[in-house]
C-alpha cells in the first residue's frame, strides 16, 4: 500500500517501522499515565518496557526468520531490513516475557501485577502495528473479490490487517474495563492470552501467507489453540484459588 511515508534527503521514513515506534510511544503515554494515578514508579515501569519491547523485537525477527528460513538463506541482507517488516507475535511475546521476568527479577518487582498492568497495552501495541502491517502489505490475507487491492501483490486481499486491529482494539477496551474492577493478580494477563490466540486463530482462516500444515490448520494456528489452552487453565485456576481463598 504505502511503504514509505516520505523521504527526506537521505532519511527514509517507513510505514512499518513508524508504526512501531508510534505503537510504542502511545502505549508508554498511557502507561505513564496509569502508573502515576495508582503510585507506582514510573521509571521501572519505562525500563520494563524497553527490555520487554527489545526482547520482543530480537524474538519476533527469530520467529519470522526461521519460518522464512529459505527466503532468509538466499537473501542474508533482508535480516536486518526491519523496515520491510517481518515480526511474528509468538516469537515477540515469547522473548518479550522472558526479558521481562529478568528484569522484574533483578528489581525484585511483583511480576503478576506488573503483567496485568501491561496487558492491555500489548493489545493496543499489536492494534496499531497492525496499521503498519497493512501500510507495509505484509501479513496479507486471501484473494477475495469485494477485498482490498494491495499493488505489492496485484490482486484484491482480505484485509486481514484490519480484522486483526479491530479485534485487538475491543481486546484492549475489554482488558482496560477488567482492569478497573476488583481482579485477581495474573487474571488480566491470562485473559489477554487467551483473546489474542482466539483473535489469531479465527483471522489466520483469512490470511493468505502461512500454509495449512495439519487438519487443515496453519502452524500459528497450532500454536494459538496451545496459548488458548495454557490461558484457559491458568484463567480457571486462578478464580478457582480465589474462591477457595
Amino acid at each position: 500500500m504505502y511503504p514509505v511515508i516520505c523521504t527526506f534527503g537521505p532519511v527514509t521514513v517507513y510505514s512499518y517501522g513508524l508504526m512501531m515506534a508510534l505503537a510504542f510511544a502511545v502505549c508508554l503515554l498511557l502507561l505513564e499515565r496509569q502508573a502515576r494515578a495508582q503510585g507506582l514508579d514510573f521509571q521501572k515501569i519505562s525500563d520494563l518496557a524497553f527490555w520487554a519491547l527489545l526482547g520482543g523485537i530480537i524474538g519476533g525477527r527469530v520467529f519470522y526468520i526461521i519460518f522464512n528460513w529459505d527466503y532468509f538463506a538466499d537473501n542474508p541482507a533482508e535480516v536486518i531490513m526491519l523496515h520491510h517488516g517481518g515480526l511474528i507475535w509468538f516469537g515477540g511475546l515469547l522473548f518479550g516475557l522472558i526479558a521481562g521476568i529478568i528484569y522484574c527479577k533483578k528489581q525484585s518487582l511483583p511480576f503478576l501485577k506488573f503483567l496485568d498492568l501491561f496487558a492491555p497495552y500489548l493489545a493496543l501495541g499489536q492494534a496499531i502495528g497492525r496499521i503498519g502491517c497493512f501500510l507495509n502489505g505484509c501479513c496479507y490475507g486471501k484473494p477475495v473479490g469485494w477485498g482490498v487491492y494491495f499493488p505489492v501483490h496485484g490482486q484484491r486481499l482480505h484485509p486481514t490487517q484490519l480484522y486483526s486491529f479491530v479485534s485487538l482494539l475491543i481486546i484492549f477496551l475489554i482488558l482496560r474495563h477488567l482492569q478497573k474492577s476488583p481482579k485477581i493478580n495474573g487474571a488480566v494477563i491470562a485473559l489477554y492470552f487467551l483473546l489474542a490466540a482466539l483473535e489469531r486463530f479465527v483471522v489466520e482462516f483469512f490470511r493468505g501467507d502461512s500454509a495449512a500444515v495439519i487438519f487443515g490448520l496453519t502452524a500459528f494456528q497450532l500454536i494459538s489453540l496451545f496459548i488458548f489452552t495454557a490461558a484457559l487453565y491458568a484463567n480457571l485456576y486462578l478464580h478457582g484459588r480465589s474462591r477457595k481463598q
